[in-house]
């Protein structure tokens, strides 16, 4: 079975520490898509968007998900925590594989994360406000594009990713029923 899936979540949810073990797992491509936009505006995104906005930011972040859509072949996608907020990602993230939603509280996050001095988010102001209020906006635009949402709590990035592989070769299965397969 080779897989094609994109992790979708809040700024600290885990999408890039799942996805680098699950794509390892499963032998396929891990893509990080706010490393692969860093790489292509040539500076961090804090930066970007103080420079140039988040509206253009998002339209950049847009064009690197269609483009990595458009590949073909087995792979884990790790996509911004923002990247739902435009329906047209929301559309080729369903169209691209299966879409997981890494689901974690903001108080959850909030211990993951509080230390951690590269998040824009949790620079200035309540970081647990803007945790909540981000979670606010986005937990229904999540579920919305997600074909799985995977609570990620408690369990260790280990038991995480066995649960996922699960999820998604059981996944397969009933496709390959329904196809006649």
């Amino acid at each position: 079975m080779q897989i094609r899936c994109a992790l979708v979540g809040m700024p600290g949810s885990g999408k890039s520490t799942i996805g680098r073990q699950l794509a390892h797992r499963a032998g396929v491509p891990f893509i990080d898509l706010d490393h692969r936009l860093e790489q292509t505006i040539g500076t961090t995104i804090r930066s970007f968007f103080e420079a140039e906005g988040e509206a253009r930011f998002r339209d950049l972040e847009s064009q690197a998900l269609a483009d990595v859509a458009g590949q073909a072949g087995g792979m884990v996608l790790s996509t911004g925590g923002g990247a739902v907020l435009r329906p047209e990602n929301r559309e080729t993230l369903r169209q691209f594989g299966n879409v997981l939603y890494l689901r974690a509280s903001p108080e959850e996050i909030y211990r993951r994360v509080k230390h951690d001095r590269t998040r824009p988010l949790l620079q200035g102001g309540n970081p647990m406000d803007k945790l909540r209020d981000l979670y606010a906006q986005r937990d229904a635009l999540y579920r919305e594009t997600a074909h799985y949402v995977i609570e990620t709590g408690r369990p260790t990035v280990h038991t995480l990713v066995n649960m996922i592989m699960m999820q998604l070769e059981m996944a397969a299965g009933a496709q390959g029923e329904a196809s006649g397969a």
